[in-house]
């Protein structure tokens, strides 16, 4: 069976909390790789009203079977109430990068 991988996305509120959320899925290798962007400006609806804010956006790289694992733990990290994770499938890549990752992961 081919394996599947996917992109995880994750906005904080600092990116010192982005970066303590990459390392510790890193050290626990449920991913191989997270870029950190920001701050970006994120523009949500959020108790009936329309807020701003300025976030911190973490693009994770892992298998599609780990989600489950990468979610519990950004959840237990992350100082938001409904934590924003989204998986997106990777639908191809350089096969020497997807030998890389996998090589990283559990």
């Amino acid at each position: 069976m081919k394996k599947e991988y996917i992109i995880v996305l994750v906005t904080t509120i600092s990116k010192e909390e982005a970066e303590k959320i990459a390392q510790h899925l890193l050290d626990l290798k449920l991913i191989a790789c997270g870029n950190i962007i920001g701050p970006v400006s994120s523009i949500f609806s959020w108790n009936d009203r329309t807020e701003k804010a300025e976030e911190y956006l973490t693009i994770m790289k892992t298998r599609k079977d780990l989600f489950n694992k990468v979610a519990v733990a950004v959840k237990t990290l992350h100082s938001y109430e409904v934590p924003e994770i989204l998986a997106l499938q990777i639908v191809e890549g350089a096969k020497t990068y997807l030998d890389w990752l996998e090589n990283c992961l559990v």
